[in-house]
């Protein structure tokens, strides 16, 4: 998996866009302006590839218990989200992008109904 990878899965989605509203090394992207996914460029890049993806607290807990490579969130919240470390193989990339899909799903689910309109 590389960055484009994940970027280009990220972007096809509907609504979404990326940001830098951190700073200029972690790219953020969002669904109608809620994030749903966090990858810090610089760590990338030196070899610590992980993302940060929401989650349902239920399934993350049990992701958690199943994957050493899923851990809570990193600088966010424990509850409602995930790092996924994508360093030793364990997280396969088709398993990837489903843990992204459901991330933007449960920011989509949280939205107005007038915002979630606005991606139909």
């Amino acid at each position: 998996m590389n960055i484009d990878q994940l970027r280009n899965h990220c972007l096809k989605k509907k609504g979404v866009t990326e940001d830098f509203p951190f700073d200029e090394h972690t790219l953020v992207f969002k669904v109608l302006g809620k994030m749903f996914a966090l990858v810090g460029l610089e760590k990338w890049e030196s070899g610590n590839r992980f993302i940060n993806l929401k989650c349902d607290p239920e399934y993350a807990q049990e992701l958690r218990a199943e994957y050493d490579s899923i851990y809570p969130g990193y600088h966010m919240s424990k509850v409602h989200w995930n790092s996924v470390e994508l360093n030793s193989g364990e997280i396969s990339a088709a398993f990837l992008f489903e843990l992204i899909d459901h991330s933007y799903d449960m920011v989509v689910k949280g939205m107005t109904k007038k915002m979630r309109e606005q991606l139909n």
